[in-house]
């Protein structure tokens, strides 16, 4: 069964959602800590609420993107979602689904850190196949070639 509420961080989420959604810049600002930090998958990481907010009223609209949170688990200061998201990408004109996961990390019920890993086949390359910026050695992740 899908989770879908039932958790303030769950809410939160949502909230930066529709923020997203609807390109509302204050909505977004309002579920960020202020020095969250966004890691990607195709691109260097964004950092600071403001950033990010603008990041995402800017490209959102750019590609008639439209996320949905489909599944969450809440662990403490953390949460895992699965999320889909409607899209035009500009190389076919044609609307699809493209679908991805994100792990949160929440500091006084304001997000702090998001972690996304979808795979976008318009930027598969094999720079894309970790999060860029990310401190993987410094948060004791397996070390890359061994």
């Amino acid at each position: 069964m899908l989770r879908q509420s039932g958790h303030e961080y769950i809410e939160t989420i949502k909230r930066y959602f529709h923020g997203c959604n609807s390109a509302d810049y204050e909505e977004m600002v309002s579920t960020f800590a202020p020095d969250v930090v966004h890691y990607f998958v195709d691109h260097s990481a964004v950092r600071g609420a403001s950033a990010l907010a603008n990041y995402w009223a800017k490209v959102g609209p750019l590609t008639a993107a439209h996320w949905s949170l489909d599944h969450a688990l809440v662990q403490g200061t953390e949460a895992a979602i699965e999320w889909s998201m409607r899209w035009t990408p500009a190389p076919t004109s044609t609307p699809e689904v493209l679908r991805g996961s994100e792990w949160y990390h929440f500091q006084n019920g304001k997000i702090a850190e998001i972690r996304s890993y979808h795979a976008n086949y318009f930027l598969a390359k094999p720079d894309n196949r970790e999060l860029w910026d990310f401190d993987y050695d410094g948060r004791g992740y397996t070390p890359k070639g061994k």
